[in-house]
């Protein structure tokens, strides 16, 4: 079996994922103590990421060790080349890089957003399932997940998880088209 490109990310019940200036305080809302939502679950079934060069920022700016050190971190980015100490930078062709990765012998294939990537895989629909967890909070306005202008595409819910702390995770896969 091929290695499959998986979406994994939480969004607000109005779908943003992150507030103006890529505030993400409304992910607090659900956390609880040696819950992880089945990241730790998740992790183990990866071995490559793909992030947006916004995402990455975001994260090195929590001044915490890199989280990903031992799997392969590919940064999308229009303007900076080559690699850091953590990722490899991007910024050619994301459907050749995504066919080039599920062709490869691996794991599956991680992205985490931002909405720019999001937008840009679902436009060629490379995205094969998504889990998206639903934060309970509105929150009015920012980064949303789903941009318009891309095209219609039908999933099938494959499982829902609700948690003690008002968090919904949905679980889709891609419907396969059939040729008639």
């Amino acid at each position: 079996m091929s290695r499959q490109l998986i979406l994994y990310i939480a969004m607000s019940l109005d779908g943003y994922i992150a507030k103006d200036e890529d505030n993400l305080d409304f992910l607090s809302v659900v956390e609880s103590p040696g819950e992880d939502y089945g990241y730790s679950a998740f992790q183990q079934e990866i071995d490559t990421l793909i992030w947006g060069r916004k995402t990455y920022d975001k994260v090195q700016s929590f001044g915490i060790e890199f989280p990903h050190k031992d799997k392969r971190c590919i940064v999308l980015s229009n303007s900076k080349k080559g690699r850091d100490e953590n990722v490899e930078f991007f910024g050619g062709n994301l459907k050749t890089l995504i066919s080039e990765l599920k062709q490869e012998k691996g794991k599956n294939i991680y992205c985490d957003g931002g909405g720019e990537v999001v937008y840009g895989l679902l436009k060629d629909a490379l995205i094969d399932k998504m889990i998206i967890s639903i934060i309970p909070h509105l929150v009015g306005n920012g980064v949303r997940l789903f941009k318009d202008g891309r095209p219609e595409q039908s999933l099938k819910l494959t499982k829902s998880i609700t948690f003690p702390s008002g968090l919904v995770q949905l679980w889709y896969e891609k419907r396969q088209v059939t040729a008639s």
